[in-house]
């Protein structure tokens, strides 16, 4: 089964940012040996932001434990106590694709610059291991090569490469984007 991302944007009303870090910090770790549950990050506003912007980022899974999380009394009763401090509902979005590795606030970041983030991230990241598997798989058939190579450019990315880009590029990743809600 493939696992399911998801990112809950809260804003949080003036002076309650500590209040709500707290909240969410403790709902975090307490919420974090659910079933189903496969990672929490929790993100404050982007550098420079006046806005209050909180995302919530959780990964499940599967289907069937995101759904049960979300429908759980558990996170009825974190809602519940935070709504005194965040600014309306918070925008719930599932995160697909390569705009996983590009979570945030908002919408994601505009597809030209995911395109160029990623190849940013495959280019060198295949270069390398096409040229670090040429000795030891010199012999080998092309497609055994090619599953190789591939499997391990995707692992790298998957986690070292696109976390590191995101991260590193996220000033220029979100520029522009602050007054936007997705």
């Amino acid at each position: 089964m493939e696992r399911v991302h998801v990112a809950i944007t809260r804003h949080v009303k003036p002076g309650c940012e500590a209040e709500f870090d707290r909240a969410s910090r403790a709902f975090a770790i307490e919420s974090s040996h659910d079933p189903g549950e496969a990672g929490v990050q929790l993100i404050g506003p982007l550098p420079g932001s006046t806005r209050g912007e909180y995302g919530i980022l959780r990964t499940f899974d599967n289907r069937e434990a995101c759904d049960a999380f979300y429908a759980s009394d558990r996170f009825a009763e974190f809602q519940e106590s935070v709504a005194h401090l965040v600014e309306g509902d918070g925008v719930r979005r599932e995160l697909t694709g390569l705009e996983a590795f590009f979570r945030g606030f908002g919408a994601p970041p505009p597809r030209w610059k995911m395109a160029i983030v990623t190849w940013i991230g495959v280019y060198p990241t295949v270069l390398l291991w096409t040229w670090l598997l040429a000795k030891p798989l010199a012999g080998a058939p092309y497609l055994l090569k090619a599953a190789v190579t591939i499997t391990l450019a995707v692992v790298t990315l998957t986690w070292g490469v696109m976390p590191l880009l995101t991260r590193v590029l996220a000033p220029w990743i979100h520029a522009g984007r602050e007054g936007r809600r997705g």
